[in-house]
């Protein structure tokens, strides 16, 4: 049986390799921790859990899911609710959102609805690399744009060739970023914004860390800036500031047919999210927020530990002002996969080589914060061991 030929086009999957590669180091007896996958290790409020076990013994949410392909109206009502608490941004639930089994599937579904073989999607590199794979599946070509340490990490749009600008349908952008940590400003967003309606390109905006910053740092909303909604959609989730990424609850908001094309793809896909964990949803955004907060102030210990090692064994680099990662530069000399499978043989840590995110992301690893206060102690003690070993001058920005 011979598969599809795009899947051939795919690179592998970052973070399935990152599991294989512990699975193998286990296997050989090592005390493995990894700091490779961001996935909160704190539990999802009470409140959510009571709220999804309430409706989950209702036999009304034994069927199909209300809303189907957009969600129940409830959810998206919270969801534009908390739009405009968040980042007073006034949406229409019935047209400019939906919930989404996750953002994830979000940005893999916008690709199917907009998308037509041989058309022409612009990438972030170094970027999160299901992007990538969302527009090989729908048979789109990929041209990569780079973000440099020196233009902060952001698109630099005046550097995007016009001839490339011109074909391109989509562009992803992602702030705060997974790989780099980088944030966005609405300033920046209004410039997203005049591009995108010079060339006629679609602005796809993945904010699922807009809840994690630090130090007073505001992150806003792409749809904050003037005309956004004529171009532009925007991913979110409950999974990082609720502590539910195994959930799989999201949504998009914005444009209402950038949306209805989501839609229209979802029907005939899936059936949607199920009611019960879109009743968790609204519990999420309506009820306390306590735990957003209470996560920021684990994560913000944990980066500044994380930042202490990482400078003690002569890295340099600035703390992260949002997200729960870490992005930093490496010794010269090494590639990200050396220094990674050096530090996993080494200390049995394992972090991620930023050479998975893109070309640009070569001279860089990933840690992430989001593992047992315990767990990540052990492993930055372990990691300032290799101090002595590493050559002189070992990383810069």
């Amino acid at each position: 049986m011979k598969r599809a030929s795009r899947l051939e086009k795919l690179p592998p999957y970052l973070y399935v390799e990152i599991r294989r590669k512990t699975r193998e180091a286990q296997a050989r007896g090592v005390d493995v921790i990894s700091l490779g996958v961001g996935d909160p290790d704190m539990p999802t409020p009470q409140h959510v859990i009571d709220a999804l076990n309430k409706a989950a013994a209702d036999p009304a949410n034994h069927q199909y899911p209300t809303g189907e392909d957009r969600g129940m109206p409830a959810f998206r009502t919270a969801v534009t609710d908390w739009y405009k608490r968040r980042f007073t941004v006034t949406l229409d639930p019935e047209t400019e959102a939906m919930a989404l089994i996750g953002s994830k599937e979000g940005n893999h579904h916008i690709a199917l609805g907009l998308l037509d073989p041989g058309d022409v999607a612009i990438v972030p590199d170094p970027g999160y690399p299901a992007y990538i794979a969302s527009a090989i599946f729908a048979g789109a070509e990929v041209a990569r744009v780079p973000l440099r340490a020196e233009d902060g990490f952001l698109v630099d749009f005046d550097a995007i060739p016009a001839d490339l600008a011109r074909k391109a349908k989509c562009i992803w952008l992602s702030y705060p970023n997974n790989p780099t940590t980088a944030t966005a400003t609405v300033d920046f967003y209004r410039r997203a914004v005049a591009w995108a309606k010079k060339y006629d390109v679609v602005l796809v905006s993945d904010n699922p860390y807009s809840e994690i910053s630090f130090d007073g740092l505001y992150v806003p909303s792409i749809l904050e800036a003037e005309g956004a909604k004529d171009v532009a959609v925007e991913f979110n989730s409950l999974s990082k500031p609720y502590n539910m990424t195994g959930w799989r609850i999201g949504m998009a908001v914005g444009n209402a047919d950038i949306i209805s094309a989501i839609a229209k793809v979802k029907e005939n896909t899936d059936s949607g999210q199920f009611n019960a964990i879109q009743y968790a949803g609204i519990a999420a955004l309506e009820g306390p927020q306590d735990i957003v907060k209470s996560n920021l102030v684990v994560y913000k210990r944990r980066r500044d530990l994380a930042v202490d090692a990482l400078r003690a064994i002569g890295l340099e680099l600035d703390a992260p002002k949002a997200t729960f990662y870490v992005w930093a530069p490496i010794p010269k000399g090494q590639t990200s996969i050396e220094f990674a499978g050096r530090l996993l043989d080494e200390t049995g840590v394992v972090v991620t080589p930023g050479i998975g995110y893109g070309s640009r992301g070569e001279g860089f690893i990933r840690l992430s914060l989001s593992v047992p206060d315990p767990r990540l102690e052990e492993a930055l003690a372990r990691i300032k061991k290799v101090k002595d070993r590493l050559p002189s001058g070992a990383g810069g920005r």
